[in-house]
């Protein structure tokens, strides 16, 4: 198996210190005393032409002129002199360089020109790299600090990305005075070369990185960003917190989704449906560090309270209220149990407060009881110093009790000079302290946005009750049609029709260019009627008046033809006026939705939902997700606004169709997935009457581009390309079709279908049950990274899988794992062949160079099939035969 990459950076054997230095202060001389200091057992090779000899080391001219293997080079020079180095380097065979050099892209036009001859010498000597412009690392198991801190990283289980180098040292300050270890510590730098989703990458099959935190400043490769994070974020939590959140000022917009849709709005819809955790500041992801690395995570959101004073309890409880969440409810086996151990005028409810008085015996055994009751998921333990407490006896009491527990505990020791002696027993202990009740809360119910998070990621949609009526053919010959007349900026009857070409319910419109039109158009819709201005310069029609309701007969049709276009005409004298449309009045609704669609320059499509009207913009009341969505996305998505209430009944107002919206918001989602063109999509309002769902008003912007779709989306839509037709050997005609998370009944029953000897060729162990959590690994794929190609019945038969080939690709797609399973039923029928040329040519699609897997060396007839196939098979090892094929 090919070694990572990154092996190289955090276990090299041998390391080349470019620019190093004698000179006390320097960097060149830190980068050789941490190394020396961390105690690194590889070879040291300082880089300097003016000496023969620092630190004890013996000094080489040049990376050429060491006559020894080199796996990791160290540059410390200014930047100028770094192109120069990285074509040494090559020269040397030397595969990994960290660029500590600042003055890059980051300080105008010459240092971006420096990066890219930077690129390029990198490129030809065939060497990955960190930076430029960054500390360093740190991998504490390997004794390795490669990098200019003050301080050194002590050994631990999380992980630390950082764009900057001042929040590292800063990180590495706090984390000694907390007896925090990181198994990994990042500068990441300017991410010329490798960046987050290669680090994420790395880090997600590391064992010793249980978490991953990261201070991100920005992002370059988003696709490749969200595929990692997707992945990882399934075994290990990500927390980031990310800076530049306002911007300076809001850019103008065509539509209002435009500008409801800012851009950190977009990042943290990205983040959530990656699995993301993301805190807002410095001091939240310090908390979240410092939790990760000595508890484990929440499996539920239910945190008990133990206190000794009334009002810092309260303080926890009204830290809840931002996350609209109440402590645990606790039972009343709980409180008979507390009552038996606790003096008579206990709190009597969660808070518990054991009064001022309290002895360390009695916050132990509370603490005791309130760990052992199923309702509750956490603990704070939240002491305040009074005369008759002993801060430090009860931290003493407690410390040891908590590390047997498996749930998290958090110690909140309010004060300072009294209780000092008490938080350093705590920390020593690996029990994470805070200063305050709500810094505790919030870090709690921040790890449990993980574990709802993975829940999140995990649950099964329901299948669409019938496929989308999508007309690709007919919304693709008006798109072209647009763009032929340079009509970007569609008129309403336009955008309907769009809109109308996908399935999306839109009222009966038509157009009128003068008075008697109007009125021959009301008698064929019939009464009552809208009447809207009609013109390519007026996105937005109330701000010229321009809107009739409830039109009731043939004279007020003419009357408001004639006021409509004079109001128009008055406010915005320079428009293009087609005349007015004539639509059908919608009764009259209560609730008013927005639906839109607005293409971020760096996600791509993103789908935007909430209260609509012409106050929308003033609301604000809207939630934001990435295409492509299926039904549960659409449901949650939904849930996230405050009008969901609404939206499932009201006082007065009945439930909406709950469903057919949701299938409205994926039809949207599929449209702005087929047609990159789309810049800018509002469906304003979406009336809600009698409980269905419909666009009386939309207006859309399109855009010119060379992204083909679905390239211009950071999540991989279904790749139904790789759809076919086929019949087994005995005349059983079947689909083959990606599988799609929708699936998982079918991948239930299809591995019932199988035998043990089954599955135990194709998993290499019994498996006696399917639960959930194992089936969501076949049916929710990242498509960049994995397909399952699955074999359906179609009619005349049942709807039924019958075998899989899955395809599983590394980030860089140069190899590729692949494995098939046939059901008993439908083997010999030649579908196992079918399914192995199927994965080849989508391995071969997909770019990918080396296609292998592994089979039971009893495993006669798929290793004949290997061999009628084309494969290379190797000899048995630990009982297994790898198979191979070079695309």
């Amino acid at each position: 198996m090919k070694r990572h990459i990154l092996n190289r950076f955090f276990k090299p054997e041998a390391i080349a210190v470019v620019g190093a230095s004698p000179k006390e202060g320097s960097i060149g001389r830190t980068l050789v005393e941490n190394l020396q200091k961390d105690g690194f057992p590889g070879k040291i090779y300082p880089i300097n032409p003016k000496y023969e000899e620092i630190l004890g080391l013996k000094t080489y001219p040049t990376v050429t002129a060491v006559d020894a293997p080199i796996t990791l080079v160290i540059i410390a020079v200014p930047i100028k002199g770094v192109p120069e180095i990285m074509r040494q380097a090559g020269q040397a065979k030397i595969p990994a360089a960290i660029i500590i050099s600042a003055g890059g892209k980051e300080v105008g036009e010459e240092g971006a020109k420096i990066e890219e001859e930077i690129e390029a010498a990198a490129k030809a000597g065939g060497i990955r790299y960190l930076g430029p412009n960054c500390m360093g690392i740190l991998c504490p198991y390997t004794n390795l600090n490669a990098s200019f801190a003050a301080h050194s990283a002590k050994a631990g289980n999380v992980a630390l990305l950082s764009q900057s180098g001042a929040i590292c040292s800063a990180v590495l300050d706090w984390a000694e005075t907390q007896n925090i270890g990181f198994s990994h510590f990042v500068s990441i730098g300017s991410m010329a070369d490798l960046d987050f989703a290669d680090m994420i990458d790395f880090l997600g099959n590391e064992d010793r990185a249980k978490s991953i935190i990261i201070y991100m400043e920005n992002l370059v490769h988003h696709r490749r960003f969200m595929s990692a994070a997707r992945s990882v974020s399934r075994v290990k939590p990500i927390i980031v917190v990310k800076s530049g959140r306002t911007p300076a000022a809001a850019k103008a917009a065509a539509s209002h989704t435009g500008a409801l849709a800012g851009q950190d709005e977009v990042y943290n819809a990205a983040f959530r449906r990656a699995g993301i955790v993301r805190v807002n500041t410095i001091a939240q992801l310090f908390n979240c560090a410092e939790a990760l690395a000595k508890m484990k995570r929440p499996l539920g959101g239910n945190l008990g309270i133990l206190t000794n004073a009334g009002g810092p309890g309260v303080m926890a409880v009204d830290a809840f209220g931002k996350w609209e969440r109440d402590p645990a409810v606790l039972t009343e086996e709980t409180l008979n149990k507390l009552d038996e151990i606790l003096p008579p005028f206990w709190s009597k409810a969660n808070p518990v407060d054991v009064l001022g008085d309290a002895p360390p015996e009695h916050f132990v055994r509370a603490a005791q009881v309130l760990l052992a009751a199923p309702e509750v998921d956490g603990l704070v333990i939240i002491l305040s110093p009074q005369a008759m407490t002993d801060p430090t006896g009860v931290a003493k009491a407690v410390a040891p009790e908590i590390k047997k527990q498996a749930k998290p505990v958090f110690a909140v020791w309010m004060g300072a000079r009294d209780v000092a002696p008490g938080v350093k027993i705590l920390n020593d202990a690996g029990v994470p302290t805070f200063e305050t009740p709500e810094e505790a809360v919030d870090t709690f119910m921040q790890m449990y946005s993980y574990t709802r998070n993975l829940e999140l990621l995990q649950e099964t949609p329901p299948r669409l009750p019938d496929e989308l009526k999508v007309n690709t053919k007919q919304a693709r010959a008006f798109v072209d049609e647009f763009f032929r007349r340079q009509t970007l900026l569609l008129t309403e009857i336009e955008a309907k029709a769009l809109l109308s070409a996908y399935g999306i319910p839109v009222n009966p419109t038509v157009t009128a260019s003068s008075a008697g039109a109007a009125v021959n158009a009301a008698r064929k819709l019939g009464f009552p009627l809208v009447m809207k201005i009609h013109s390519p310069d007026i996105s937005h029609k109330s701000d010229v008046d321009g809107i009739r309701l409830f039109l009731r007969n043939e004279e007020e049709v003419a009357t408001a033809f004639e006021d409509i276009m004079k109001k128009a005409r008055t406010f915005k004298p320079e428009a293009k006026i087609f005349g007015v449309t004539i639509q059908t009045q919608v009764e009259k609704a209560p609730l008013e939705l927005i639906l839109g669609a607005k293409k971020d320059p760096y996600f791509g499509p993103v789908i935007l939902f909430g209260l609509g009207g012409v106050l929308t913009e003033a609301f604000r009341e809207t939630a934001l997700d990435l295409p492509p969505m299926n039904l549960l996305l659409a449901r949650r998505l939904m849930e996230r606004t405050r009008i969901f209430k609404l939206l499932q009944g009201f006082r007065n107002l009945p439930p909406a169709n709950l469903g057919e919206l949701a299938e409205i918001i994926v039809s949207l989602s599929q449209l702005v997935t087929d047609f990159p063109e789309i810049a800018e999509l509002d469906i304003n309002p979406l009336l809600i009457s009698n409980g269905r769902a419909v666009c009386v008003d939309a207006r859309v912007l399109l855009q010119a581009t060379d992204v083909p779709a679905p390239r211009h989306l950071i999540i991989a839509p279904y790749p139904n390309q790789y759809e076919s037709d086929w019949l087994l050997e005995d005349g059983t005609p079947v689909l083959l079709r990606p599988m799609k998370p929708e699936d998982e009944a079918l991948v239930k029953e299809l591995l019932e279908n199988c035998s043990d000897q089954t599955l135990y060729f194709r998993y290499f162990r019994l498996i006696k049950s399917f639960p959930h959590s194992f089936l969501i690994r076949f049916t929710q794929n990242d498509y960049d990274r994995e397909i399952g190609l699955a074999a359906f019945g179609v009619p005349p038969g049942p709807e039924v899988m019958m075998g899989v080939g899955r395809l599983v690709m590394d980030p860089d797609r140069e190899n590729a794992e692949f494995a098939v399973i046939v059901a008993d039923p439908w083997q010999g029928k030649g579908l196992g062949e079918k399914l192995i040329e199927r994965v080849v040519e989508i391995a071969r699609d997909c770019g990918v160079k080396t296609l292998w897997g592994e089979v039971l060396a009893q495993n006669v007839p798929m290793l004949g099939l290997m061999k009628k196939t084309g494969f290379t098979i190797h000899p048995p090892e630990d009982g297994l035969r790898r198979v191979e094929k070079v695309l």
